[in-house]
């Protein structure tokens, strides 16, 4: 005869909700203070005239209208979308290979804080510095193509050069922390497939596409959204090497919104040009989200 269990369910402290609510309560108050405000009223902006000196005049869509028929907006996405795809395609195949590597052949604290190192750098100080190294007349970096019997090359004075040249900088910075975090998925990976393959002749070629691609695709996934969200919005490195030039081949839009806002007064328009780029980084983050199946693993 089976007797039935007669003892009380388990209760939740009375004092665990308003605990959780003081901890969530900073984190909170940030984000209401300095994300969710500054963005409503960023919106509100983007349908008005706005220069700090006189109050906002409502213009309804006026400063969207302008955008489409701004020729240097649409070169700037242009750059823009050409830092992108450098950025992107070198750092995160360059991640990947970073990633593979530590986690196959070594696991080394030292090696993974030696790639990681250049990450601790600042955007503004990792700018400056390569602006000294490929300084065309005195950069150490010129002097060694001189010494190997080069032209010097004008890294962040020439046209062609000048976007190549700043999303590698930024590559070297953020390559580590994202080879990082592929390691971290990496390790998520159960050891006894490789060794099963192996077993049954696999190749390390091999068992990078069968094994260690898709079992990796839910962190990779993550880790694009998060990169082609950041490389959009691109801005310090800009502003410390080359400030939009030469000939705006470096305006990116980030840059343009800036100088629209800040040098030329005009809070509307740049507002709306913000607002512009959140509903595109939004649908690309979607878009992504959906054909990557971010969401899902194939381990079991």
């Amino acid at each position: 005869m089976t007797v039935a269990s007669t003892s009380p369910p388990l209760r939740r402290p009375r004092g665990d909700g308003a605990l959780a609510a003081l901890f969530v309560a900073p984190a909170m108050l940030g984000f209401l203070v300095f994300l969710l405000w500054p963005t409503l009223r960023g919106v509100y902006l983007s349908f008005t005239r706005f220069n700090l000196l006189t109050p906002a005049e409502w213009v309804g869509l006026d400063n969207y209208v302008r955008i489409v028929n701004d020729p240097i907006f649409w070169d700037s996405l242009t750059v823009t979308v050409e830092y992108v795809a450098i950025n992107i395609g070198v750092q995160t195949v360059s991640a990947l290979a970073i990633a593979v590597l530590l986690q196959r052949l070594t696991q080394s604290a030292v090696l993974r804080g030696i790639v990681l190192t250049p990450y601790l750098m600042s955007n503004v100080v990792a700018g400056i510095v390569w602006l000294w190294i490929l300084d065309t007349q005195l950069g150490i970096g010129n002097e060694i193509v001189a010494a190997l019997g080069f032209d010097r090359i004008p890294f962040l004075a020439d046209e062609t050069w000048a976007i190549p040249t700043i999303a590698l900088i930024n590559v070297w910075r953020h390559v580590g922390y994202t080879a990082l975090l592929l390691f971290a998925g990496l390790q998520a990976i159960p050891s006894d497939m490789y060794e099963a393959a192996k077993v049954d002749g696999a190749s390390e070629w091999r068992m990078f596409w069968r094994i260690t691609m898709p079992l990796l695709r839910p962190i990779l996934a993550v880790v694009l959204i998060m990169t082609v969200i950041g490389s959009f919005q691109v801005f310090d490195t800009v502003a410390v090497t080359t400030a939009g030039g030469p000939a705006n081949a470096t305006n990116v839009l980030q840059y343009y919104i800036y100088g629209s806002a800040f040098g030329r007064f005009q809070f509307g328009y740049a507002s709306a040009m913000s607002v512009a780029l959140l509903v595109v980084l939004s649908a690309i983050t979607f878009l992504q989200y959906r054909l990557t199946r971010a969401g899902h693993t194939d381990l079991g």
